[in-house]
């Protein structure tokens, strides 16, 4: 028996003691974090209640009933974070409902009168432990008020000290002018500029000092800030020196008010104007030059291009070339940075260089990106001679630490003509013709083609409008027949998307190739599992037919790290067994280790799991033969076989699938003549525009339940 000091030790529970502990510790958990600010996840805040829960069940299993122990227990669960009242009042109503429910306190009757008291103890060092973080709170505010003032006070006399430091160690000239404009204190800067002493200033006023010429300009400005018609005086004025010469300066006057808001004195900050033409042509050559190679950047590079398409030659026009060097990130990551910028200044020079004969401007974009501007002539080379001379160029090594390095680079290439032609679509042009480049194969170039672009865009502007629509609810989901080829009983239902656009419906396939673009493929993936997984469910419900559905995912679904959870999720929120669902994954990737254990933990969840666009090779065999799944689905390219070499893979690898268990399944079906050759090779189910259209659910069931 433990002593009334000491926390008992929580008796093991038996195994559905545990569930029934694990479940009432989640639900305490869930309620808490809803009514109070825990700064603790879901899982930690489980974690911690549960361990509480085993100490109060221990408590009340023991003589003499511990309260002390209880009460601990309240102060601990208020130690988690700012739990109050309502806190208390889930904790009372979860506990006072569950632990009667647990299987250690049955019969509850018995128990009633413990778990009654202990509920009492645990609100008691509740309360208790509340009212001390109360005053706890309550106390640092009091101590963080008294430093407030005292900090408030240091800073007064620091921020004098530090004015009075700035004032006199600045090397801007100071002065501090009253109204009126006489000078009330100055430091040693602006003496400096003038070549007068303190001594000599200190009787004189700011328009004293200024040029005469220049005294109403300045007076105009600071009377209109008195009246409050504009914030502070900035002009460019003359100052005039002991020897009568002229200082050009940049101006800044601020007025300072006093407590009741009225005019107190102007602040006055004197910039020797000789410095800042220095600095700000020394700002300007930075500003329009890459700081690395001494290239002109992008921002230059434009201003040029704009200039260059005006007076373009109307035959020749101008050639613009947008350079990625290969395998820039591999120098780096392996030899450093340091290593990398040595390359970069190297590339630069050399295009220079190479390009020194014709009009042309080299310039470094970003990162490992050049652009070059040729203002072509009759004398111009051609676009493919300056290419592979650029290439032919890079080629030549650089040492660095012994290595020679060299890189080839990939060009995007456009032609621009018409001396109206908008230079930053010039731009855009060559950096879509790069990416096309960079795509295909890297160390070629590619020329901008219009009507490609043209295509693209339309591409990318469905895609990137393709969320909105699926919130505006025009993407649905339709139901595809899979069909049995030995009898043309329907077997299952396949589960695809439709997009009924404003000018035409995008069918399933194109519809998985725009949101792949823009990573919208996972969220709508798992809508659509959702969706489908519901509709055959209820379909099952009151002995109705429910077939089996299958989804198809792609590469980037199979790839998913949230792949599992996703399919757990849908699973556990439609009541659809794992087994009446199959998971098709492209056979192409599952290569890859994350789609690889996707697929194994899908097969021993119970999840049917198939390969899809399977190719009859012998790569495909050993994935189908190695990876645990119960059917293939050959590609929709391989339907129309026929006869010869093809035909004869069907026919050895449909036999050798089988012997496995695996169930043959054909894609993208349209005559009968198809369907006759597959069957007759042993093919098991087919889909495709022969068995039907895709439909809607109620069509489809209609349908099915009329088939059947």
């Amino acid at each position: 028996m433990s002593s009334p000091g000491s926390t008992p030790d929580p008796r093991p529970a038996s195994p559905d003691g545990s569930r029934a502990r694990d479940l009432l510790a989640r639900k305490w958990g869930y309620l808490l974090s809803g009514a109070e600010m825990i700064p603790l996840t879901a899982e930690e805040l489980e974690r911690e209640l549960r361990e509480q829960l085993d100490v109060l069940c221990a408590v009340l299993t023991r003589d003499p009933l511990d309260l002390a122990a209880v009460e601990r227990v309240g102060g601990h669960v208020v130690s988690l974070g700012h739990v109050g009242e309502d806190g208390l009042r889930h904790t009372a109503e979860v506990l006072a409902a569950g632990l009667p429910a647990l299987p250690e306190f049955q019969p509850a009757g018995a128990h009633a009168d413990r778990i009654t008291r202990a509920i009492g103890a645990l609100a008691t060092g509740f309360l208790v432990a509340n009212r001390r973080s109360v005053l706890e709170q309550q106390e640092r505010m009091q101590l963080s008020l008294l430093k407030a003032v005292r900090d408030a006070k240091w800073n007064l006399k620091e921020s004098q000290a530090r004015f009075d430091e700035v004032v006199t160690s600045s090397a801007s000239g100071i002065v501090i002018v009253g109204v009126d404009g006489g000078l009330i204190r100055v430091n040693s800067a602006i003496c400096d500029i003038l070549d007068l002493t303190a001594g000599e200033l200190i009787d004189k006023t700011l328009f004293d000092l200024v040029d005469p010429g220049t005294v109403g300009k300045l007076r105009a400005a600071m009377l209109a800030v008195v009246e409050g018609r504009q914030d502070r005086v900035r002009q460019s004025q003359r100052l005039v020196r002991r020897n009568g010469d002229v200082a050009r300066i940049s101006l800044t006057a601020s007025l300072l008010r006093d407590a009741d808001g009225e005019p107190g004195h102007f602040v006055v900050v004197v910039e020797d104007g000789t410095e800042l033409v220095l600095l700000q042509s020394e700002l300007n050559r930075q500003a329009l030059n890459d700081v690395l190679t001494g290239l002109p950047n992008r921002q230059f590079f434009s201003s040029y291009l704009e200039g260059a398409v005006r007076r373009a030659d109307p035959v020749h026009g101008v050639t613009l070339l947008h350079l990625d060097l290969d395998a820039f990130g591999m120098v780096c990551d392996s030899l450093g940075w340091r290593t990398g910028e040595r390359l970069l200044v190297h590339v630069g020079q050399r295009l220079k260089s190479l390009l020194a004969l014709e009009k042309a401007m080299v310039a470094r974009f970003d990162g490992d990106e050049f652009g070059i501007l040729v203002e072509n002539t009759a004398a111009t080379p051609d676009i493919a001679t300056i290419a592979a001379a650029v290439n032919r160029e890079l080629a030549e090594p650089l040492y660095v630490d012994g290595r020679g390095l060299a890189l080839s680079a990939s060009i995007g290439v456009a032609r621009g003509s018409a001396r109206d032609q908008d230079h930053t679509e010039l731009l855009r042009a060559a950096d879509q013709a790069l990416r096309r480049a960079k795509a295909e194969r890297r160390g070629q170039w590619v020329l901008f083609d219009p009507n490609q672009d043209t295509a693209a865009r339309s591409t990318h502007a469905l895609a990137v409008g393709m969320p909105g629509a699926w919130e505006q609810g025009e993407l649905s989901v339709r139901y595809r027949p899979v069909v049995r080829l030995s009898d043309g009983v329907v077997d299952g239902v396949e589960a695809v998307l439709l997009w009924e656009g404003p000018q035409r419906p995008v069918a399933h396939e194109r519809c998985v190739e725009l949101a792949e673009m823009t990573g919208l493929i996972l969220p709508l993936g798992e809508w659509l599992l959702g969706t489908a997984a519901g509709q055959v469910r209820w379909w099952g419900q009151g002995g109705g037919v429910a077939p089996p559905l299958t989804v198809a995912v792609t590469a980037h679904q199979a790839s998913d790290a949230d792949l599992v959870s996703r399919v757990v999720r849908v699973l556990e929120n439609t009541g659809l067994r794992a087994d009446r669902l199959v998971v098709g994954v492209p056979v192409g990737v599952v290569a890859v280790p994350e789609a690889a254990d996707n697929l194994g933990v899908l097969a021993e969840m119970g999840v049917r799991t198939a390969l899809e666009d399977f190719g009859l090779g012998p790569d495909d065999l050993a994935a189908a033969q190695g990876f645990g799944v119960r059917s293939v689905r050959v590609a929709k390219r391989l339907v129309d076989l026929g006869t010869g070499r093809g035909a004869g893979f069907a026919n050895v690898l449909i036999p050798v699938l089988h012997e496995t268990g695996v169930l043959i399944a054909v894609d993208g079906v349209t005559t009968e003549a198809q369907a006759t050759w597959w069957r007759d090779r042993g093919a098991d189910v087919a889909t495709g525009p022969h068995f039907g259209p895709d439909q809607p659910a109620a069509a489809f069931y209609e349908g099915l339940q009329v088939h059947l």
